[in-house]
């Protein structure tokens, strides 16, 4: 006799209705459960995968009660933050169809090579198109191709790297961050969005509405000893409470040096917002209060789409955001 998947169910599964089971990597346990825990309307069941290594270092992976995967909606939460954890994961994806899934959505939310996404001289290696052509390579299921969901992709010409084989969809963060706008305490404030570059005003601006956030570009300008310096290259920053918006940070000196120029043309405080908070050998350090930083944030905004954003629960001036709810709308859409 086969025992069932050890199951943790959010929401009510209709009579009939094919079971949703989400399957996810151990970094993202939290989220799974947050996803879990936000569905009321449908049910979804939390798979079990043992992720272990032989002596050797090379995966062992076990999807236990596999099974119970056949006609079932499959969900992978997916989290490719190191290339240690690529292969594994990938592994999993290629079999999963084989158990006979009816569908296949896997949720990633941050695609990690997409700041190297373009040649620009012989011999640079664009990973972009060689991890998108990795997922590209995932299986068809019973009812057709898998659904590949990324958030706030570093460059848009990513998605094309991906082959027909699979389907790409995009979405974005900064939604939460309207939604922080827009909430009771923040009514007070007199708000104007910035942007670091050009590149992040283009992928941006649309979502807000300039008639109640100002808009304010910076940008970067080369002197006469051809030193780079950041100065505020569009709109009016004076008076205003500038809320910096970007894709992804890492050491977080653009943040920084925009940050200046904001404060330097008058405006009142400073805070940021960014999708992906990578910040690689503990960069988040030099923005906390306690550390008297340079440039005092008033809020720094990220989302959980990266697992080290955990680190930031609690350590001010940074609000931690979750997509869970809308990923979970995305699991039933």
């Amino acid at each position: 006799m086969t025992s069932k998947i050890s199951i943790k169910c959010g929401g009510v599964r209709k009579k009939d209705e094919p079971p949703t089971i989400l399957f996810y990597v151990p970094e993202m346990r939290q989220l799974a459960e947050e996803i879990r825990l936000c569905n009321t309307t449908n049910s979804i069941e939390l798979g079990d995968i043992q992720w272990n290594e032989f002596a050797d270092k090379w995966p062992n992976v076990f999807i236990r009660n596999s099974e119970q995967i056949r006609n079932s909606h499959v969900l992978f939460l997916a989290s490719l933050h190191n290339p240690m954890t690529i292969f594994a994961q990938i592994s999993v994806l290629y079999h999963l169809p084989k158990y006979l899934c009816r569908s296949l959505k896997v949720l990633l939310p941050y695609f990690p090579t997409g700041t190297m996404e373009r040649i620009q001289i012989q011999g640079e290696i664009a990973t972009a198109y060689s991890l998108a052509q990795m997922l590209s390579s995932i299986p068809l299921t019973r009812t057709g191709p898998s659904e590949v969901v990324i958030f706030d992709i570093h460059a848009l010409q990513n998605q094309f790297y991906f082959s027909s084989n699979i389907i790409v969809r995009l979405e974005s963060t900064v939604g939460l961050l309207l939604n922080e706008l827009q909430k009771e305490e923040n009514q007070g404030e007199n708000y104007a969005i910035a942007f670091p570059d050009d590149g992040a005003h283009k992928r941006f601006s649309h979502i807000f509405d300039n008639t109640t956030y100002p808009i304010v570009i910076c940008s970067k300008i080369r002197q006469e000893n051809d030193k780079r310096i950041t100065t505020v290259k569009d709109g009016q920053a004076k008076g205003y409470h500038c809320m910096i918006v970007d894709d992804l940070v890492q050491s977080g000196n653009t943040l920084i040096e925009c940050a200046q120029a904001l404060l330097q043309h008058g405006a009142t405080h400073v805070s940021a917002f960014v999708g992906h908070g990578i910040f690689p050998n503990e960069s988040w350090k030099k923005f906390l209060h306690s550390n008297n930083p340079t440039v005092r944030f008033h809020t720094f905004y990220v989302t959980n789409t990266y697992p080290n954003t955990k680190i930031l629960v609690n350590q001010s001036p940074f609000k931690v955001l979750s997509i869970a709810q809308i990923l979970c709308n995305i699991c039933f859409n």
